[in-house]
């Protein structure tokens, strides 16, 4: 019997969104810490981007495609309808992303497999960079049994590769993705502006003590754009065997990123990476933000329904025609929902 490398890898590893503050364009974050991304700071003579909003304000971040999966621009306030939970909102503030990139990749990096996966997140890690732009703001953080920051947020992305090529051997052989992902999220908290997590893993969650509902939970409050590079399923398609325990890895790395409007890739071979790195840093580059004040009757602190609809001046779903004249269907990429702030914000 054939056992799937994803099983010999756990065996060996372990038996609303309420804006506090608007988008302003993130600065370096200081030097390389064990414990912290720090917030982002503006360097001195750069034009602050920052404006003011109430406290109810929901943010909403879209990329359209047609159903070829090529990005749309030229889209305008008009031509989105949002719905929370069925009832159309009022779009206050409308604009396309101009803004840089603001990404922390977040790599499974143990032991287990004798340290089979890590060097392959090291490695996709590295080509991601190739597709990253000097504008844009890059952060590290590894994890095993606890997650570590290599490079706090920088634009010197030659940083970000000598960390990664000098990464030492892993120490512990558990991998507690959840665990690192609250943690991650903690230490994004303060930083402003749109950002977003790439995570690197094989979806295995050791013993976090962080369960699944509490991560998903907490990434449907959250701000954060999470897209997911699934690092085993080359093996696990090679073993000709589907394991339990990769059905529910896989499962989860798609929960976590479709609850905050992003997609989980699984590449079969490494001649998809590049592909893969394009959408990824593609949809960044091309999203829409908007934003709308539900009312006070639907601020219950409980979690709301997000549809996003793109029309025409009819009013009807938009449709656009490819270049041999058939029509197209659109495609939304968005949060499903968020959390509503409470009628009575505590002061």
């Amino acid at each position: 019997m054939r056992v799937s490398p994803f099983i010999i890898a756990i065996l060996l590893g372990s038996a609303l969104v309420p804006v506090r503050a608007a988008a302003a364009t993130p600065g370096p974050a200081g030097s390389a810490s064990a414990d912290r991304l720090a917030p982002a700071q503006e360097q001195p003579g750069t034009p602050a981007a920052e404006f003011s909003v109430e406290a109810s304000l929901v943010s909403v971040n879209a990329v359209v495609t047609d159903e070829d999966g090529r990005v749309i621009s030229g889209l305008k306030k008009e031509n989105f309808r949002v719905l929370d939970n069925g009832t159309p909102q009022q779009i206050l503030h409308f604009s396309p992303s101009t803004a840089p990139i603001t990404i922390v990749m977040l790599l499974e990096y143990s032991s287990s497999a004798y340290q089979y996966y890590a060097q392959k997140a090291a490695s996709w890690g590295a080509g991601f960079l190739d597709h990253v732009e000097p504008r844009d703001w890059v952060a590290l953080v590894t994890y095993d049994m606890n997650s570590t920051v290599r490079v706090d947020f920088t634009h010197n992305l030659a940083s970000v590769r000598d960390a990664i090529a000098s990464l030492s051997h892993p120490t512990f052989r558990e991998a507690n993705m959840f665990d690192a992902l609250q943690q991650t999220l903690d230490k994004l908290e303060p930083v402003r502006g749109r950002k977003s997590i790439l995570l690197f893993a094989t979806g295995a969650n050791s013993f976090s003590a962080s369960t699944f509902d509490e991560v998903e939970k907490r990434l449907k409050a959250s701000d954060v754009t999470l897209f997911a590079v699934g690092l085993a399923e080359e093996e696990e398609i090679r073993s000709r065997s589907t394991s339990i325990g990769y059905m529910h890895a896989r499962a989860a790395l798609n929960s976590f990123a479709g609850q905050t409007g992003g997609i989980a890739f699984f590449p079969r071979f490494p001649a998809e990476l590049p592909d893969i790195f394009r959408s990824i840093t593609g949809y960044l580059r091309s999203e829409y933000t908007f934003s709308f004040s539900p009312p006070k009757t639907m601020r219950d602190g409980k979690y709301h329904r997000l549809e996003v609809q793109v029309v025409g001046p009819d009013g009807k779903r938009l449709t656009v025609k490819d270049n041999k004249g058939r029509e197209r269907k659109l495609t939304i990429l968005a949060r499903p929902g968020y959390t509503a702030p409470p009628a009575n914000p505590a002061p």
